[in-house]
């Protein structure tokens, strides 16, 4: 007699939900916003678009949240990813082969989004260059960390990744530049960025080796979160946990930004903690009016979304979904004047979420 094989763990909706609200923020609204701004060029519009940017260095805007949010949620999912394959009953090693490879197949999505893969030039290859790359480091440690630690082992390697990398940022001499310094071209992990990728750098201010400690630690944070999700806590305290949390974590950021700026660029300590914060406060706010509250009416769309967040991601850098929805709407662009490139990319993000639907409706779902 076979033994029947554990049911698999129920799906958090409001974290589904949460990650198509992300993914609808890169895919969509950042440069539909834009698009408004350059075509119509209002103050409102202006401060609207102004919010899809990153600042120059210091200081932050709402898109700055975007890419720790979708650490955060990946993070989130590990307790019952992990705990579906424990109930597998999965050796340890076929687990570690099933990280790897989405490890593996991460970064390689990662040069063909960002890394200019399918260019087949070398002039134009970064090697470390892209969000899912930085997803797939802090999936890789967090999982680890899961498999390996205890509740508590797991916070002191969050805590030890905050101080470890800050430590990193200010004690070393970067040659040529003096004691490191949290400022455009005189911190030690770009210097450390250039050293090792050399000509594969991909010779902006962002910072990616060093900085992996930072998507460690941010996609640890969403574990917190997934472990208190899944944990036999009432769900109205949960919901008040993960606000007080996120509250928490929001100021101390803050706070220990005086003496250690928050810059996303190099995504210092300070980022970590206070951009943790705000994806906790906002899973706290979809997690009580979804999954307390029962008001699911709305989240079709973003669930939609969300159950194909990588295929979203992937496809709309890789295809050009406005430049195709020109092409079909390019008879309204005389009457539409200035409102004609926002109504390419809406018409392009529309394209692209009837694949999507497709997809989910024939219980296509792409994992990796």
């Amino acid at each position: 007699m076979h033994d029947t094989p554990p049911p698999l763990p129920p799906r958090v909706l409001s974290i589904d939900v949460l990650r198509g609200f992300d993914m609808l923020m890169i895919i969509f609204a950042d440069r539909f916003f834009w698009s408004l701004y350059e075509g119509v060029n209002t103050p409102l519009t202006g401060a609207v678009a102004r919010q899809f940017d990153h600042p120059e260095w210091f200081g932050s805007t709402f898109y700055d949240i975007i890419m720790p949010l979708f650490l955060f949620v990946v993070g989130a999912v590990i307790p019952f990813s992990l705990s579906a394959r424990t109930q597998e009953r999965l050796r340890r090693g076929e687990i570690y082969a099933k990280l790897l490879r989405r490890f593996v197949i991460l970064f390689v999505l990662g040069w063909i989004v960002q890394g200019n893969l399918l260019a087949w030039d070398l002039e134009r290859f970064h090697v470390f260059s892209n969000t899912l790359q930085a997803i797939a480091v802090g999936y890789l440690v967090s999982c680890i960390a899961w498999l390996h630690l205890s509740r508590r082992g797991r916070y002191a390697l969050f805590a030890g990744l905050l101080v470890g990398y800050a430590l990193l940022l200010t004690l070393p001499h970067v040659p040529g530049v003096g004691q490191s310094e949290l400022l455009l071209d005189r911190n030690f992990a770009l210097y450390v960025d250039r050293l090792v990728l050399g000509r594969f750098d991909d010779g902006l201010q962002y910072t990616w080796l060093l900085s992996g400690l930072g998507f460690a630690a941010t996609t640890l944070s969403g574990l917190f979160a997934g472990e208190l999700i899944k944990s036999d806590l009432p769900r109205n305290k949960v919901a008040l946990y993960l606000a007080a949390g996120g509250a928490a974590a929001l100021a101390v950021g803050l706070i220990w930004g005086i003496w250690h700026p928050i810059v996303k660029k190099i995504w210092t300590s300070t980022f970590v903690l206070a951009s943790s914060g705000v994806c906790a406060l906002l899973l706290a706010l979809f997690y009580y009016v979804i999954d307390v509250k029962g008001r699911t009416g709305w989240t079709f769309p973003l669930k939609v979304i969300g159950m194909n967040a990588i295929v979203a991601y992937v496809i709309s850098h890789v295809i050009s979904f406005p430049g195709i929805a020109d092409e079909l709407l390019y008879g309204l662009e005389p009457y539409l004047g200035g409102y004609y490139p926002a109504l390419t990319v809406l018409g392009g993000f529309g394209l692209l979420y009837l694949i999507l639907w497709y997809m989910y409706r024939n219980g296509t779902f792409v994992k990796v």
